[in-house]
């Protein structure tokens, strides 16, 4: 596959994108990462969403541990060429590491942050 696409996007200093995990069917936000070169190379040429994990320090494939894989329909790039929008099937209906199907599920009510969203799966039966 021709690589000319992957310099096209603006990576940060640390060789890093912001990317946006979107479910392809509802459009919500599931969740936002980020990728380096390989990570998104990795991503286009398997159908899986790869990340770089900077807690981990390393290359992340979405679901390795918890098996909640995304498989990517679509990949976008923004006008500036900064920001990667991941259009994704999110295998098992959760995102997030607490176990809720998407990361955002805090909403500001009056000064204080309410969670919304139920835990779909208690995080200690996901992560053994």
């Amino acid at each position: 596959m021709n690589q000319d696409w992957l310099d096209q996007v603006r990576w940060d200093r640390d060789g890093l994108v912001p990317a946006i995990a979107q479910d392809a069917h509802s459009g919500r936000v599931l969740m936002v990462a980020w990728m380096d070169r390989q990570a998104l190379e990795r991503t286009a040429s398997s159908g899986e969403a790869f990340y770089w994990s900077r807690s981990r320090n390393r290359l992340w494939h979405k679901g390795e541990e918890s098996g909640h894989v995304q498989k990517v329909c679509e990949l976008r790039l923004d006008c500036d060429g900064d920001v990667v929008l991941l259009k994704v099937e999110q295998i098992g209906h959760i995102a997030c590491h607490t176990g809720r199907e998407a990361c955002f599920f805090r909403r500001l009510v009056d000064g204080h942050w309410i969670t919304t969203d139920p835990v779909l799966k208690d995080p200690e039966e996901i992560y053994r």
